[in-house]
């Protein structure tokens, strides 16, 4: 199985489907996903966590 194989199932899920408007929210998530990790020691821990 391949590394990126979910990666490329959901971009024929979204071609198949003709739903595009799915991308910039995965996106946005994946975005936000790698901002509380890089800073989740740090001190800006405290705001980004009021935010949700």
């Amino acid at each position: 199985m391949s590394k990126f194989s979910i990666i490329s199932e959901y971009f024929a899920f979204l071609k198949n489907n003709k739903k595009w408007w799915l991308l910039p929210l995965a996106v946005i998530l994946v975005l936000l996903g790698a901002l509380i990790v890089l800073t989740g020691g740090s001190a800006l821990a405290p705001f980004i966590y009021t935010l949700f």
